[in-house]
């Protein structure tokens, strides 16, 4: 059915958004559409369907204004297998349209697409008076046009608006806040301006709000809805704090608010989420330190804080015990400073590890050993000191995903874990060459249809034992061979 298959779409979650952030964990959520006209509904088609005459030519209407004109041979809406129509049945057969969708989604989807050059979405969707769900996907793409306001004089049973990536222009009508019973409200990926309106607080039965890639401006709101489950705002110029009233809104699953100008403290009340799996707040002004409540969020897989200039501040090696569920952990680029967490190591979940680009001294604490489902670990750009404690399956497995360059007091114990270990070492010295006096020995490896290694020494031996520094020179490429005919077998 149309709105089950919506109703999947638009809640689906994505953990993470682009190339070069970590790795996408997706689940979907599907909001129950009750309240049907009679007790048991046959969504769908008859062949003895008589739709409301209203409402037939209503979507008519509507069809036209799409660039669906050939909509009018349609004898009656109801009847047959219109894909993006549906339909339910009132009592005696008079059936009552219900939802409406247009735009291309793929090639599995076949709802009528739209002319972008001259598409508009008229009002006469305000003479379907069941009308419980309208979907527009990219269809006024070449012919932007504002949400129109009259949306808000939709009828009560009115649950779902999703105009995503339409190329709407101007502000989000204040009129949307008159669909009280709305549960899914999705603008996502249009040119929408200025600030969120304060009618969108009266809006207490939103399970979905979705105004991310816009260009809104203002303040998030305070909101307070016990049943929202997703929130993303992100990619706007939103300022302002991040609202502590969103620790009311109990249901939250996910809280995104990326790509923002949010500014001050994140709140203490964002741990009483019982249920929250995604918090991303990277790429804003936030300052710190973490909240430890954060730090309470059992249910959490996601925590995506990174890129924002926290004032230099430690995070306690016990920080993370309670975050078991943990899968992606971001820090990047946070001025954050002290011991790396002891209780990382406890998180065996963990698949996406950045702690990168910060202030982190000390060593990288051999628990760090014990994430075995990791598949990136960075940790470069600190200023960690000692041997990497990872054995060579770990770095087989993490491979150029491993990242540690930029400490300059990080080392590699090759004679202990096998150079053959070591997929992506560069500028990263052996500890036993620095223990002997060289100064810098790259590792690099690649692989292009046959594995090579390849490696630099610089010596830089006593002039009183230069023929010992020559031969200990050759002694390296000895191995070096014996490494590359390992490989080459």
């Amino acid at each position: 059915m149309a709105s089950a298959l919506l109703s999947a779409l638009v809640l689906v979650v994505a953990m993470v958004a682009t190339v070069g952030r970590p790795c996408r964990g997706e689940f979907t959520v599907v909001v129950p559409d009750a309240g049907a006209l009679v007790d048991a509904p046959q969504p769908g088609f008859s062949d003895r369907a008589r739709t409301d005459p209203a409402e037939q030519r209503a979507v008519l209407e509507v069809m036209a204004a799409t660039g669906n004109g050939w909509a009018s041979g349609i004898a009656d809406v109801c009847r047959g297998r219109w894909h993006g129509i549906e339909c339910v049945p009132d009592r005696a057969d008079v059936y009552h349209v219900v939802s409406l969708s247009f735009g291309a989604l793929s090639d599995d989807t076949a709802f009528p697409a739209c002319d972008p050059a001259r598409a508009t979405l008229s009002p006469a969707v305000l003479a379907l008076p069941h009308l419980r769900s309208l979907f527009f996907y990219r269809c006024f793409t070449a012919n932007p046009q504002p949400v129109p306001p009259f949306l808000g004089r939709l009828g009560p049973a009115f649950r779902s608006l999703v105009l995503r990536q339409n190329g709407h222009v101007g502000p989000i009508p204040a009129e949307i806040g008159n669909l009280s019973r709305l549960r899914v409200l999705d603008l996502h990926g249009n040119h929408l301006s200025s600030a969120i309106p304060a009618t969108v607080q009266s809006l207490d039965r939103l399970q979905l709000l979705d105004l991310s890639y816009n260009r809104l401006a203002g303040q998030v709101p305070n909101l307070r809805f016990q049943q929202l489950s997703i929130l993303d705002l992100s990619h706007n110029a939103l300022q302002g704090r991040v609202p502590a009233s969103l620790g009311q809104c109990r249901s939250l699953l996910k809280i995104d608010l990326s790509q923002n100008r949010l500014a001050g403290t994140i709140p203490d009340a964002l741990g009483d989420l019982p249920d929250l799996i995604l918090l991303d707040l990277s790429h804003n002004a936030l300052s710190g330190p973490i909240p430890a409540a954060i730090g309470r969020l059992s249910t959490l897989r996601s925590l995506i804080l990174g890129d924002n200039p926290m004032q230099p501040s430690a995070i306690p090696g016990d920080f993370f015990t309670g975050l078991k569920a943990l899968t992606t952990l971001v820090l990047s680029g946070m001025g954050l400073e002290g011991s790396l967490p002891e209780s990382i190591g406890g998180l065996s979940q963990l698949r996406v590890l950045r702690l990168d680009s910060n202030g982190f001294t000390g060593v990288i604490p051999a628990s760090f050993r014990r994430l075995e489902k990791a598949s990136e670990l960075r940790v470069d750009g600190n200023r960690l000191v000692g041997p990497i404690p990872f054995g060579k399956q770990m770095m087989w497995r993490l491979g150029k995903k491993l990242r540690v360059g930029g400490n300059e007091g990080l080392c590699y114990d090759a004679k202990q874990q096998g150079l053959e270990g070591a997929m992506a070492l560069a500028g990263v010295a052996d500890c036993g060459s620095v223990g002997s006096g060289t100064t810098t020995q790259h590792l690099s490896w690649m692989s292009s249809g046959g594995a090579t290694a390849t490696a630099t020494a610089n010596v830089t031996p006593s002039a009183a034992d230069s023929n010992s520094g020559r031969g200990g020179g050759h002694f390296f490429l000895v191995v070096l061979v014996c490494l590359q005919l390992a490989l080459w077998l």
